[in-house]
Formats: C-alpha cells, sequence, structure tokens
C-alpha cells in the first residue's frame, strides 16, 4: 500500500496503524509467540557476538559447529528449528554466559511471561 502522506490524510493513516501487543509474533499470530520472540532476541545478541569478535559467518560457523549457510539461515530469522537450549549453547561458544532466573509474577501483572534481561 502506497499513501502519500500530508496533513489532509493523517487520520486515514491513524486508521491503518494497529497498535503492537509488544511481540510481533503475537500480531501475527504466530504459535508460540512468547518463545519466538525469546529466540529472536537470543539470535540477535548471537549476532551481536559474531560482529563484535568481526568474524565472517564462516569463521562463526566454526566457532558454533555448524556449517556456513545454517549460520546464514539463523542470522536471517529462520531459527524456528532450533531449540533454546541449542542457542544458549551457541551463545555460550562466543563466552557468553547464560542465566535463568525464575521467580514468582507479581500479583498485579495478568499473566506470567519470558524474558530477556
Amino acid at each position: 500500500l502506497i499513501m502519500n502522506i500530508n496533513q489532509n490524510n493523517t487520520e486515514d493513516l491513524a486508521t491503518l496503524v494497529t497498535p503492537s501487543s509488544g511481540n510481533v509474533y503475537a500480531d501475527l499470530e504466530f504459535e508460540n509467540p512468547e518463545e519466538m520472540l525469546l529466540k529472536a532476541q537470543l539470535v540477535r545478541l548471537l549476532s551481536q557476538a559474531i560482529k563484535a569478535k568481526c568474524l565472517d559467518r564462516e569463521r562463526a560457523a566454526a566457532v558454533l559447529g555448524i556449517d556456513r549457510l545454517k549460520v546464514s539461515a539463523l542470522l536471517k530469522g529462520q531459527f524456528r528449528e532450533y531449540s533454546l537450549a541449542t542457542l544458549f549453547k551457541y551463545l555460550n561458544a562466543f563466552d557468553l554466559d547464560v542465566e535463568v532466573n525464575v521467580k514468582a509474577k507479581p500479583e498485579e501483572q495478568e499473566r506470567s511471561h519470558t524474558s530477556i534481561v
């Protein structure tokens, strides 16, 4: 959809915008949206670790013990097939500690959730 945005049609634009829940996977009705968001956040951290070490995909693949094509796919968002444990292991391979902190949800919070801090 292409729109010419000017002062006269800002009201029209407001009707086209849907507020996000904060989780794009939930908004798009993916199965297991919290897990998908968590995996996306872990892959983002992995991508940052690869960039911080100035590695190309071939060298990153060697560190992770997978082939370069899998690294490319993973960094392009194709992470559904990877378990959280595997993504944790990949982060560990880049000398990053992964800590899991489980706590009771606050009473005022409607439901419990999973997040990266």
